[in-house]
């Protein structure tokens, strides 16, 4: 017996390419079977597969049928689909995907799964301009054997390399460290977009991409607060790089023992708050995105990008405690429900 909805992968009425075409980095037809999984289908049928194909599907648990059983949902090899889309179909909501019929329709295929990458809780310049770069090199990357765990690391040296910038007081140094900490924001979307679209994730991933996220941002606070100090000879402002610096390792340590330590499926990191959505938990997920640096960049072309540990000072133990009441409220929502 099945606990899960059934997906036949079935031959189109026409099609140019074959199912093994390759397809940002996997063939066509393993990348929908891979998908399937992920979509909550508990087995996929592929009907009439020719010998090519069946080696495409190599490890993938795909059944190879003469025909579809009956229950099944149907869906066309050259359909090109992602997890949304598979969601929809398991929900018998069609049509759904992108038809590739002959290799003139590959490039739209390939824009249909690399949107489908952009997740739903980003920030805005995030989702719109950071992520329009972030997936035109990945999609250049999909078809080579750079790991998404290689991204993460080039991503991180980026950001670290930028920190030392922000030491000088001049526009025109300080702009680098912001033009390379924008670069490590958009890179480091570089890993997790090949990771899903690759089906490359790893626990080990996840936990690489954010602890190397906390090391690039206490990197550039440490060097804003000496910058600062240089500048002005005061001690409250290496006080202000320390309460940067101590609640950005506090607080990352408080998220990742709450939030990825435990067996989780899917991202091992999405949202402060583990029960349920509350305002205050919406608002630090907003807090703790990315969009933050494009006002260091456009400070760097002032020449005072460092006063912003100043501010981060202040927010980032704000943020802390933000957590705690958070946690707490989690805590209670598991009370009640027990």
């Amino acid at each position: 017996m099945t606990s899960g909805p059934i997906l036949a992968l079935v031959p189109p009425a026409a099609s140019g390419i074959p199912p093994e075409t390759p397809l940002l980095g996997l063939p066509l037809a393993r990348r929908t079977v891979l998908s399937a999984a992920r979509a909550g289908f508990s087995r996929v049928e592929v009907v009439r597969a020719p010998e090519a194909l069946q080696a495409a599907l190599a490890g993938t648990g795909a059944q190879l049928v003469d025909a579809a059983t009956s229950a099944a949902v149907r869906l066309p090899w050259n359909v090109v689909v992602h997890i949304k889309d598979l969601k929809k179909l398991a929900a018998r909501e069609s049509p759904v995907g992108v038809p590739a019929a002959t290799p003139v329709d590959l490039p739209r295929a390939e824009r249909h799964l690399l949107r489908g990458l952009i997740k739903d809780e980003e920030g805005f310049m995030s989702k719109h301009f950071d992520r329009t770069i972030s997936l035109a090199v990945t999609r250049r990357l999909a078809g080579t054997s750079i790991t998404p765990n290689q991204m993460t690391l080039i991503a991180v040296g980026i950001g670290v390399a930028g920190a030392p910038f922000f030491l000088s007081t001049r526009p025109s140094v300080q702009v680098w460290g912001g033009i390379l900490f924008l670069l490590h924001s958009i890179v480091d979307g570089c890993d997790g977009e090949l990771a899903r679209l690759k089906f490359q994730e790893s626990r080990y991933g996840g936990v690489l991409d954010f602890w190397g996220d906390n090391v690039v941002h206490v990197a550039v606070f440490a060097c804003m607060a000496l910058g600062l100090w240089f500048r002005t000879g005061r001690l409250w402002t290496l006080w202000c790089g320390v309460s940067a610096v101590v609640f950005t390792g506090i607080s990352a340590w408080y998220v990742y023992r709450r939030t990825m330590m435990g067996p989780k499926q899917g991202p091992l990191y999405t949202s402060v708050a583990m029960q349920a959505e509350t305002k205050l938990s919406k608002v630090a997920d907003a807090v703790s995105r990315r969009d933050f640096i494009y006002l260091i960049l456009i400070m760097s072309a002032f020449g005072i990008a460092d006063w912003f540990v100043v501010s981060s000072a202040v927010i980032i133990p704000i943020y802390f405690l933000v957590l705690l009441v958070v946690a707490w409220n989690d805590r209670r929502v598991a009370r009640s429900h027990s």
